[in-house]
């Protein structure tokens, strides 16, 4: 969360000349409400199904660079889907969270206690996004433009 996977996705797919897609923007736009309503309205569970099943089109959908939202690693088998793809993990600390993000009650798994909540969740997800990627790029004290190039250099895509 806040980490930076939206605007470093869109400069990734800029720098390498593909197209860029956000799983929580596909989630908006079918469902008609936030995140945060559906989180709400519908709790946690039904949220994950709806993302599994965005990340699962997404990927047999779309070849360019794609962003997913923090929790769909949670899932085995969108973590097994992600295994036949390049994966970077856009790692930070709690500071550099608070900092960018305030850890604001606009994100429903962080409405209470914030700052713990953020480190526990990191605590129970950080191994799962250590499995997935390819590739782990610190995003702390770094421009969007520096983090960039280092996943370009971490999963050597530089440009020729």
């Amino acid at each position: 969360m806040g980490v930076g996977k939206s605007t470093v996705g869109r400069l990734l797919a800029e720098r390498l000349g593909t197209g860029y897609r956000d799983t929580d923007e596909d989630i908006v736009a079918a469902e008609g409400r936030t995140i945060a309503d559906i989180f709400v309205d519908e709790g946690e569970p039904a949220f994950r199904a709806i993302e599994k099943r965005a990340v699962r089109t997404a990927l047999a959908e779309h070849e360019g660079v794609l962003a997913l939202g923090g929790g769909a690693i949670l899932d085995p088998d969108t973590r097994a889907l992600l295994a036949g793809h390049r994966v970077v993990y856009l790692s930070m600390d709690v500071e550099e969270a608070v900092r960018r993000t305030g850890l604001n009650v606009a994100r429903p798994l962080l409405a209470v206690n914030p700052r713990k909540q953020w480190r526990e969740l990191m605590e129970a997800r950080r191994h799962l996004y250590e499995e997935v990627a390819g590739a782990v790029v610190p995003t702390d004290g770094r421009t969007p433009e520096e983090v960039t190039q280092a996943a370009l250099d971490a999963l050597e895509l530089n440009e020729a």
